[in-house]
């Protein structure tokens, strides 16, 4: 079902401005879900070019730090907020924890990068999948 679709099976409450309300907030909100979810693609595809390409697979590269410093102020000065050293290493992070592509489309994308980041630390594979499937069917917040 395209977005067209789900927008017309709003209910109709017969009053113009609230109904228009009723679609703008929806679109809104299923434009944000887009953005996410591909932002939080985005970044793991930053994170699999930062390992694969640069670190040749491994987990560490020996010059690293060094790397992601000097591209965390590039990116900041082009595109701004959001692509910290700290921020660069999450997506690096991001890879290394989920580096099948299928997985990371299936249940991290749903989730906000701020909720992937804090799932990507359980160590337990089978819980922090758990933690993946549960976080998105219940849309927990953050907190």
């Amino acid at each position: 079902m395209n977005n067209i679709e789900k927008l017309q099976l709003l209910p109709l409450t017969g009053n113009l401005s609230a109904d228009i309300k009723a679609i703008l907030a929806e679109a809104r909100s299923v434009t944000a879900r887009s953005i996410n979810t591909t932002m939080v693609s985005a970044y793991w595809l930053i994170g699999k070019r930062i390992v694969v390409e640069e670190q040749k697979g491994a987990e560490r590269a020996t010059y690293g730090e060094g790397l992601l410093k000097k591209l965390s102020k590039e990116l900041t000065s082009e595109f701004g907020n959001g692509f910290s050293y700290a921020n660069l290493r999450n997506m690096r992070q991001f890879y290394l924890t989920y580096n099948d592509s299928e997985i990371c489309q299936t249940l991290s994308s749903k989730l906000s990068w701020s909720h992937n980041c804090l799932i990507m630390r359980v160590q337990d594979h089978k819980a922090r999948e758990w933690y993946l499937r549960e976080a998105a069917r219940e849309q927990w917040s953050v907190r």
